[in-house]
C-alpha cells in the first residue's frame, strides 16, 4: 500500500476532531442551550489548534527520525546551509525508502568494485614479482657461480656474463614497460597528430622484423596491394603497436605461419586488421587478454613473451587516438586483432 504523506494525515486527524467536537458540543447544546455559531467557532479552534499542534509535533518527530537516517547514508556533512528539508507535502517515508535503497545499491557497488580493486592489485603485484623474479635469480645465478670459479674459465665466463646481460636487459624492459603503461593511465598520453601512409609504415615494419619471422619461418604479408592509405595520428606510438601485435603473431604462432594485414576504408576511419593462422585464444580468455601481465598459456616461455605488457600498452594507446582495438580468435584456426584510426580527408 502507498504510504500517506503526513499532511493528510494531520489534515484527515484534524477533520475528524472538528467532527467528534461538533458532536460533542451538539449534544452539550441540547442540555444548555448553546447558540449553534458559538459551538461550530469552538469546535473549529480546537480543530485548528489540534493541527498546529500535530504539524509540529510530526514534522519534529519526522525531521528527528529522518536526519538520523540520512546521517548514515549520507557522504557529506551536514551543516546549518546544508540540512536536508522536509515538507510534510511530499510522502517523506516512501522518499526516504527509495534513497536508503539507492544508497544501499551503491554501497553494495562500491564495495563490488574495492573488491575487485584489491583482487587485481594482489594479482598485479604477485605478476610483477613473478616477471622479475626470473630474470634475478637468472643474474644470482650466473655471478654466483663466475664467483665460485667460472670467472677464470674462458669457455664460461663469456657465455654466462652474456646470458646476465640479456636477463639485465630484460628487467629493464619490463620497469620501462611498466612505467610507460602508469604514465598512460595516470596521465594524459601527448600525441603526436601527423599525416602518414599506414600501408608504408607496415612494410617498413615488415622489413624491421625480417629476421625474427625468419627464424621461425613465418611469412609477413599484405592480403593484397595496396595504394597508399593516408591516416591522421601519432606515427611513432602506431607503429608501437603494430609491432607489438606482428611481434606476438611471430612469437606464438605456429611454424611455417603466415601473418597478413589487411585494411579497410570506410568513411572518415580506416580499420587495420593484423592476422594469422597460428594457436588460437579459448573465448573464456579473450576478456582478459589486455589485462597488464596477463598471458595466454601460463607455461609460455617468457624469454618469447616480452614483458606481458604489450596488449595493454597497445590499448591505452588506441583508446588514446579516440579508438579502440578488438580481437577475435578460435583455438586451432587463428587470431584477428582490429583496430581503427582517422582517415586523413582528401
Amino acid at each position: 500500500m502507498r504510504n500517506l504523506k503526513p499532511i493528510y494525515i494531520i489534515l484527515g486527524g484534524s477533520l475528524i476532531t472538528l467532527f467528534i467536537t461538533l458532536i460533542i458540543f451538539s449534544q452539550l447544546n441540547s442540555l444548555s442551550r448553546i447558540p449553534f455559531q458559538y459551538i461550530l467557532g469552538a469546535s473549529i479552534i480546537i480543530s485548528l489548534s489540534v493541527l498546529i499542534i500535530f504539524y509540529f509535533l510530526i514534522k519534529y518527530f519526522i525531521t528527528n527520525k529522518l536526519d538520523i537516517l540520512y546521517r548514515s547514508i549520507r557522504t557529506g556533512k551536514f551543516n546549518d546551509g546544508s540540512k536536508k528539508k522536509y515538507s510534510l507535502k511530499e510522502d517523506l517515508i516512501s522518499n526516504a525508502e527509495l534513497d536508503t535503497k539507492n544508497w544501499r545499491e551503491e554501497e553494495l557497488k562500491t564495495i563490488s568494485k574495492l573488491k575487485e580493486v584489491e583482487a587485481f592489485r594482489k594479482e598485479f603485484l604477485g605478476n610483477i614479482s613473478h616477471e622479475l623474479k626470473t630474470p634475478v635469480f637468472s643474474i644470482q645465478g650466473y655471478i654466483l657461480t663466475l664467483l665460485e670459479g667460472g670467472l677464470e674459465d674462458k669457455s664460461v665466463n663469456k657465455v654466462f656474463l652474456q646470458r646476465a646481460s640479456k636477463a639485465v636487459e630484460r628487467m629493464t624492459d619490463i620497469l620501462e614497460d611498466l612505467d610507460q603503461i602508469i604514465e598512460m593511465e595516470v596521465k594524459e598520453i601527448k600525441l603526436d597528430i601527423i599525416k602518414f601512409n599506414i600501408v608504408e609504415l607496415v612494410s617498413d615494419l615488415f622489413e624491421d622484423l625480417k629476421v625474427q619471422s625468419k627464424n621461425r619461418n613465418i611469412k609477413l604479408k599484405f592480403s593484397k596491394k595496396y595504394n597508399p592509405i593516408w591516416v591522421n595520428a601519432d606515427k611513432n606510438k602506431i607503429a608501437q603497436v603494430i609491432t607489438n601485435l606482428l611481434n606476438n603473431s611471430i612469437s606464438y604462432g605456429n611454424e611455417n605461419g603466415i601473418t597478413t594485414v589487411r585494411f579497410f576504408s570506410m568513411d572518415n576511419i580506416v580499420t587495420i586488421e593484423v592476422s594469422d593462422n597460428g594457436p588460437g585464444i579459448s573465448e573464456e580468455e579473450i576478456p582478459r587478454l589486455f589485462e597488464r601481465f596477463y598471458r595466454v598459456e601460463k607455461s609460455r616461455d617468457r624469454h618469447k613473451g616480452g614483458t606481458g605488457l604489450g596488449l595493454s600498452i597497445a590499448k591505452h594507446i588506441i583508446e588514446s587516438h579516440g579508438q579502440t582495438i578488438n580481437v577475435r580468435s578460435s583455438v586451432g584456426v587463428g587470431s584477428t586483432f582490429t583496430f581503427s584510426l582517422n582517415r586523413e580527408k582528401n
